[in-house]
Order: structure tokens, then sequence, then C-alpha cells
């Protein structure tokens, strides 16, 4: 799952294999229900990878773990630790949780960045691509 945001236009739902995504380019052409857009530099979009599903059901299941969260209570992608209760220490602690399922390292300054579900699984994606 991709998503290109542009100044103005936000298009997700969009799905790329990895063969066709290039790493670098210098511009695009858009082609949207049957418009064609002119060609747009790429230093106006940014394009992010959502983290497999596998990744975020892992992380979710982590969470759930640490926190004691009984079994009513959804977590998905979308979850704000905070929203769940968790507090710094918490969030700590869910750290290094994923630090030893994934067998990876958080900078801290990578970890302050984490607040929901979806950002802890697309940390642990990139720092398992290094």
């Amino acid at each position: 799952m991709a998503s290109i945001t542009a100044a103005s236009m936000s298009l997700s739902a969009l799905s790329f294999k990895q063969s066709q995504v290039a790493k670098s380019f210098s511009a695009v052409s858009l082609s949207v229900k049957g418009r064609s857009f002119p060609s747009l530099t790429a230093r106006r979009f940014n394009i992010s990878c959502a983290a497999k599903p596998e990744t975020v059901d892992k992380v979710c299941a982590i969470v759930k773990k640490q926190l004691a969260l009984p079994a009513d209570v959804s977590v998905t992608g979308e979850s704000k630790f905070s929203a769940l209760g968790a507090d710094s220490l918490d969030t700590v602690e869910i750290v290094m949780g994923l630090e030893e399922e994934f067998g990876i390292s958080v900078e801290e300054e990578s970890a302050q960045t984490i607040a929901t579900v979806q950002d802890a699984a697309d940390l642990i994606e990139k720092l398992l691509e290094k």
C-alpha cells in the first residue's frame, strides 16, 4: 500500500509491486479516472509505504500485552499509545519489547517519534531493511 501526497492533493489505496517503484525519480505523470495530469516534479511528493500487515499484527499483540489490555479492547495500526492509556514509561517498555521481539535497536530519537502502532511497525520495517 502506498500513498502519494502533493501540496494540495492526496491519493491513497494505490498498490505497487516493488519492481514498479523507482527509488529515485525526477518527475511523475498521473492519470486518475481517465483524466491525465501533466508531469509533476518529484520534490512536491512524499511517498510512503505502510508496514506489512503481519508486522502491524505483531506490534498490536506486543502493545496489548505490555499494557495488559483486556481482550475486548481493539488495537489497530491507527491506535495511539496515549489513547490506550500508555504513559512515557509504558512507551519505553513497549519499545524494549519490540526491540527484543524483532532483534532491532531503536535509537532514542526514533523512539520519541512513535505515537501509534503504525508508526512503530513502519520504524521496525525500516530498521530491518538496514
